[in-house]
């Protein structure tokens, strides 16, 4: 066989035994949807009803081509591994639930039953499924509703796992990933779940299984769902799916088949020559020309090795050089042994060419995508600098250079890095629940308090580390909520550092451009540029009073009450009810009361106390940390915001001073007119 047509068969042998799809490649035309299934405009799949009216419903979503699941002459079917991100919410938690089941099915045409059947049973056709039960229903012997089962050709689970002993509930409307995985050969079946983007070390679920008797030579995979009178809504927000037939499984015995290049159509391979034959043609015995194929098969594998070392000798110079000219721009050596070193090639294939589709967010000096890692299948952030210039690129070489040196429990952990192809690529782990402003006003179920002061505390904690514990003090300059990202169990990770900066902790700070988004920013840094943990102080007082209240803190007036000019100052409105003597009147609504007024008051308290005017006045981060846990009184705050002018000589003391604690409440205040921006990160 040619090598040609050897590669030809590979390919040809490959697409008719694998299949490999995930959410990037997925459209309306690469889906087929049944009953209330949609995709919606973000690229979510939702199988049931509409969130604000109940029903009893059922609705299937399958990948439009079948999958190869028997080949002839194999008696083991295709092995196949898969991966969702799931969520189920329900506006009326007390009404009746459903659920929702990765399928493989022998129908594509048919719906299932609604209420407790999960879509699945009377269509009358062969499947196999992992169903995520929110429903106990005594007639399929349901153990609860929070349960995870394995079901063929019936609603009635062969075997079932409870989720609420790893932790799990179906029903809090938090995101869920699911990893089933079988193996053809061993005929074993395991399912992990969890909250978090890292597959668990033991599966809550393995079983061995014969699917043989239920998988026919093609099938179809995707989801089911069903609810019973319930405003229950299933989500699947990611899917891949890859199925293959294992490389130990036995070959057809006969034939050999390759795709000939010629005539695109499957040909026999020739049969073997004797091997005693001995011919002769043209003066050359067939053993001959074998031994004179064989030197120079062997001399140009002699030649192929020299080549193939010469070319791997010129790859590593080219990379000494280049991490040569890393360092040179910039970097330590003590960044380049940090974390991972990943190819560019890495990237671009587990970011899909930096698709659209895969943009999470923007950040100060690059965008951020979902990135999954082909090797390791984990989910990443990947930032990526998206100005040519020589500040876009110092602002990575900043952030770089600061993120790689720090440790601490309240960060977005950077996995690796990458330079090559003109390109600065940072590799954060992704966090499962997003940014805090997302979580504040885009999730359908409110942010409860509790997780709230978590948060806060969080952010509080980390701010301390950078201020006061580092060996080089880390201005961050963009604290905002949208910076805040949030782990699987809504722990704070801060994130950005694009515009930090290191400072010596008895030097005072440079002039600079004042960076950062207005509503955030301290006044005295507005009108210097010089920033100082203070200034980070200002920033987090914001933050604590948006995420007590709910609301920005630079937003449109629509009313026209609480603001001047058609603008809403959140610290303006906060500290002119406090003067009334109704600071909880500033509480979230959507919180419903569900909160200690006691601990909400320190909270608004600490938050006016870090947003006062005067950069001398403010609490130092580690003040803070010790109110937030009862360690600390909260200082006095004075009922009517301070007001003062900035002199020249003022801000001198000011920035000298900025490392004393908050001892005293002085009644000194600029007044300021801000106007809004608004920006988004997700690392």
């Amino acid at each position: 066989m040619s090598l040609l047509s050897f590669t030809f068969f590979l390919t040809f042998f490959t697409t008719v035994t694998a299949t490999q799809f995930d959410f990037d490649t997925l459209t309306l035309t690469t889906l087929k949807l049944i009953g209330d299934a949609h995709l919606t405009k973000n690229n979510t799949l939702t199988l049931t009803g509409h969130a604000t009216v109940p029903s009893s419903a059922a609705a299937r979503a399958f990948y439009s081509q079948p999958v190869t699941f028997r080949q002839p002459g194999n008696p083991s079917p295709a092995s196949f591994t898969t991966f969702f991100s799931f969520s189920v919410t329900n506006l009326n938690p007390s009404s009746i639930g459903g659920g929702l089941a990765f399928l493989i099915s022998s129908d594509d045409n048919t719906l299932g039953d609604p209420n407790g059947a999960l879509g699945l049973a009377g269509a009358g056709d062969n499947f196999f499924a992992v169903e995520f039960d929110t429903l106990m229903d005594v007639g399929f012997n349901d153990i609860n509703g929070n349960h995870v089962g394995i079901d063929e050709n019936s609603v009635v689970s062969d075997k079932v796992s409870d989720l609420g002993t790893i932790g799990i509930d179906l029903k809090s409307g938090d995101a869920i990933n699911a990893w089933v995985e079988f193996n053809g050969i061993t005929k074993v079946l395991q399912v992990w779940v969890s909250y978090s983007n890292v597959k668990p070390k033991d599966p809550i679920l393995k079983t061995d299984i014969d699917l043989g008797r239920i998988l026919n030579e093609i099938m179809y995979v995707g989801f089911s769902g069903s609810t019973q009178g319930s405003t229950e809504v299933h989500t699947v927000q990611w899917w891949s799916f890859t199925s293959t037939f294992d490389s130990l499984s036995p070959p057809p015995p006969t034939v050999t088949t390759f795709m000939n290049p010629t005539t695109t159509t499957a040909t026999s391979a020739p049969p073997p020559e004797e091997s005693d034959k001995s011919t002769c043609h043209s003066g050359l015995c067939k053993k001959g020309v074998g031994a004179v194929v064989a030197g120079v098969v062997t001399a140009a594998a002699f030649v192929l090795v020299l080549f193939a070392g010469a070319v791997l000798i010129w790859v590593k110079k080219l990379k000494r050089v280049k991490r040569f000219e890393f360092v040179s721009i910039g970097f330590g050596s003590e960044v380049i042994k940090m974390p991972k070193e990943f190819s560019f090639k890495e990237i671009k294939l587990a970011t899909k060419c930096f698709s659209d589709n895969r943009i999470l967010g923007h950040g100060a000096f690059g965008t951020v995508y979902k990135g999954i890692l082909k090797e390791s299948g984990d989910i990443v952030a990947v930032k990526r600098c998206s100005h040519s210039g020589d500040q876009g690129k110092s602002g990575f070489l900043s952030e770089l250079s600061i993120i790689g040196t720090l440790r601490h429990r309240n960060l977005v952990p950077l996995q690796g890095w990458c330079h090559e192809k003109g390109e600065i690529l940072l590799v954060y782990e992704f966090m499962i629940n997003g940014s805090l402003d997302k979580a504040l006003y885009e999730a359908r179920i409110p942010l409860p308090w509790c997780h709230r002061r978590k948060i806060l505390l969080g952010v509080a904690s980390v701010l301390a580390y950078l201020h006061h514990e580092c060996e080089n003090k880390v201005i961050h300059r963009d604290i905002k909520t949208s910076n805040i990202m949030l782990d699987e169990g809504f722990n704070a990770r801060l994130g950005d550092f694009g515009l930090a900066r290191k400072m010596e902790h008895d030097k005072s700070p440079d002039a600079t451009v004042a960076a950062g988004t207005m509503g955030y920013l301290a006044p005295e840094y507005v009108l210097t540029g010089r920033a100082t943990e203070k200034t980070d102080v200002f920033s987090f007082g914001a933050v604590v009073l948006e995420v007590a209240c709910g609301r920005r803190p630079i937003e449109k007036d629509v009313c026209g009450v609480h603001g001047v000019g058609g603008i809403s100052n959140l610290v303006e409105w906060v500290w002119s009810l406090h003067n009334e003597g109704n600071l909880l009147m500033v509480a979230d609504p959507r919180l419903e009361g569900e909160f200690e007024e006691g601990e909400m008051r320190k909270v608004l308290l600490v938050g006016l106390a870090c947003s006062h005017p005067d950069s001398m006045a403010r609490p130092t981060m580690r003040s803070v940390v010790q109110m937030l846990l009862g360690e600390a009184e909260v200082p006095i705050v004075p009922r009517t915001k301070p007001s003062t002018s900035y002199s020249t000589s003022h801000l001198l003391t000011s920035l000298q001073d900025s490392e004393s604690d908050f001892n005293a409440v002085i009644t000194i205040s600029t007044s300021s007119s801000d106007n809004s921006f608004s920006g988004r990160d997700m690392v």
